[in-house]
């Protein structure tokens, strides 16, 4: 009996172990995984906070200035890096065309209108409006050649977005709390617009093909037109180094190192890992920690009206998200 299940099992072939090649690629997916947990940790959180920061920074420095500076200094570092550290191809004349062309909308048209608007917005209620980003993208994604159309579920979240600005913006006899300044919550609807079509663009250009080399040209790009434009409205002959508070250089640094350096590098990165409906996600976080920081930090009011209006503007982004999400019409 013995003898006979060793034989049997001598003809039973043993299963092979599986190809090395396996375990590679299963860690490649792990460690992919765990890079897009961390990249949108970093778009969640840090961008949220930033809103506070960049009103610190406004305090005592001019909005376009700071910001050119700031971008500035951040791609010049991230180049050096790219190129040196990284081994990233000199880039072309086309790729600097596209960055530049993505720069000046992500952060001119984007960020610098945001950063000018808290002079007039609280930076809990900037984070609100610019939470109709996805909106934007929507919009954009649809209209440009061989676009994808929205669905009713998407056309719903985009009116419920729509309604959730304007009940923010409108008359102080809808609700109590005080009315948005209306030049800056303008200020900021164009912002998100500019936002989601340098996005969008973006994935159609010729980038390079290094994450971190375009969003250093995208930086050199835009925070040169930044700086520009802060010497045509004359922000250099309003600055008073003297008076320049160590909590606006503080902002500033912060806005460098971590909204520049670390997180602008993960939301271009996920621009190419993920579908735009899902990098949008961070409309949905945002927004929470800008109010929690600036009622906590900044000594914000929130008052009913937020609270409503973030409801709407929310409920509206998710269901473009899930909409997205779900049948795959907004890639």
């Amino acid at each position: 009996m013995t003898r006979l299940n060793s034989e049997s099992a001598a003809r039973v072939p043993s299963p092979s172990p599986p190809p090395a090649g396996d375990g590679l690629a299963a860690r490649a997916e792990v460690a992919r995984r765990w890079k897009l947990v961390a990249a949108f940790a970093c778009v969640y959180v840090i961008w949220g906070s930033t809103y506070l920061a960049i009103r610190f920074a406004i305090e005592t420095l001019p909005p376009f200035s700071m910001a050119g500076v700031r971008f500035l200094l951040a791609g010049g570092v991230l180049y050096a890096w790219a190129r040196l550290a990284r081994g990233a191809e000199r880039p072309t004349r086309a790729q600097w065309r596209a960055t530049a062309i993505v720069g000046v909308l992500l952060l001119v048209g984007g960020n610098g209108l945001v950063v000018w608007s808290e002079q007039r917005i609280p930076s809990g209620v900037a984070a609100l409006l610019v939470a109709i980003v996805p909106c934007w993208m929507v919009l954009v994604d649809w209209l440009r050649p061989n676009g994808a159309r929205p669905t009713k579920q998407v056309v719903v979240g985009l009116a419920l977005g729509l309604c959730g600005i304007l009940f923010l913006v409108g008359p102080d006899a809808l609700i109590g709390g005080g009315r948005v300044d209306s030049l800056g919550a303008a200020a900021l609807v164009l912002a998100s617009f500019s936002w989601a079509a340098g996005s969008i663009y973006s994935r159609h250009a010729a980038m390079p093909s290094s994450p971190f080399l375009a969003t250093a040209m995208e930086m050199l790009a835009g925070g040169a037109a930044a700086l520009a434009l802060g010497l045509v409205l004359g922000e250099p002959g309003r600055l008073d180094l003297a008076a320049v508070s160590a909590r606006s250089v503080a902002g500033w640094l912060y806005l460098v190192v971590f909204g520049s350096v670390i997180a602008f590098t993960a939301y271009v990165w996920l621009l190419r890992e993920s579908t735009p409906a899902r990098v949008s996600t961070y409309a949905y976080v945002n927004p929470v920690v800008a109010v929690a920081l600036g009622a906590a930090l900044g000594g914000e009011a929130l008052t009913p009206r937020m609270v409503v209006a973030a409801a709407v503007i929310v409920g509206g982004v998710a269901l473009i998200t899930l909409a997205a999400q779900g049948d795959g019409h907004v890639k």
